[in-house]
């Protein structure tokens, strides 16, 4: 009769890994650039991905950095910026705000 039983890997209580039984072909798309539209102001600009944030379905998609729908992403937001520098007239970068603590502290000091 058996007392103590060991532990398996199996029985850790994690999401599965997505593996690949098989050969299968799968279509890939070029997602280096891709186009990402800002809902409240209705612009979309072709902007470069950088890293896949979070995933609500799995997090082995995270890990591998697979874009699906509602996949959080980063992305470069220089067009953005600019777009809305040029829009309204505000600087978004946050560099305009270090430029005018520079200049309030030297009046000061003068």
């Amino acid at each position: 009769m058996q007392i103590h039983k060991k532990k398996r890997k199996f029985e850790m209580g994690r999401q599965p890994a997505i593996t690949k039984l098989g050969k299968k072909k799968s279509a890939t798309l070029n997602t280096e650039l891709l186009n990402y539209p800002w809902q409240s102001e209705s612009v979309s600009f072709k902007t470069k991905n950088y890293n896949t944030v979070y995933n609500a379905t799995n997090n082995e998609l995270t890990r591998t950095k697979t874009l699906v729908k509602n996949a959080i992403v980063q992305i470069d937001s220089t067009l953005f910026r600019n777009w809305y520098f040029q829009h309204y007239g505000i600087d978004l970068s946050g560099h305009a705000k270090d430029k005018l603590k520079a200049k309030q502290e030297k009046r000061t000091i003068d």
